[in-house]
């Protein structure tokens, strides 16, 4: 294979609120938090051991407006793009460095409100289901039928 690929797809929980900068023409930016968790049991403990990572999140122009307008911290959502590395000189002088998801697809899947809402409405043995809701650009994830007569 010659080619080369820089994809990543996250589906995480935002950490904070989308924060907007706007440029002169027109252009903006948004960025914010999207954690990701990962969760095992110890073998030798029989401890349930949840990690989180963090991601810089970065999304532009309509998509931001977009992403400032309906998401808010807790939200799930999930985020299709690339890694972006970036350096900078901090005030104290020394290089700083940040890698950071450029967004090129993202789907709304629950609001902080639906999660609480559902939270409430089911009892805490039973299974939660969260619903997908898109409100943003065209949704990456194929949604298909279980019942559909496609050969594949």
């Amino acid at each position: 294979m010659s080619g080369t690929l820089n994809k990543v797809m996250l589906i995480g929980h935002l950490g904070d609120e989308v924060k907007i900068h706007y440029f002169e023409g027109g252009n903006c930016i948004g960025r914010f938090p999207l954690a990701t968790n990962e969760t095992y049991t110890n073998r030798q403990t029989g401890e349930k051991v949840t990690n989180t990572d963090w991601h810089n999140i970065v999304v532009r122009n309509k998509a931001a407006e977009i992403c400032e307008k309906y998401l808010s911290k807790g939200d799930k959502v999930y985020v299709e793009g690339r890694l972006k590395n970036r350096q900078w000189q901090g005030e104290d002088g020394n290089t700083r460095y940040s890698t950071e998801v450029h967004v090129q697809d993202f789907t709304f899947l629950t609001t902080k409100k639906e999660s609480m809402a559902n939270a409430q409405q089911m009892p805490d043995n039973s299974p939660r289901q969260e619903t997908q809701k898109v409100s943003g650009p065209a949704a990456p994830i194929d949604e298909t039928e279980e019942d559909d007569d496609l050969p594949f």
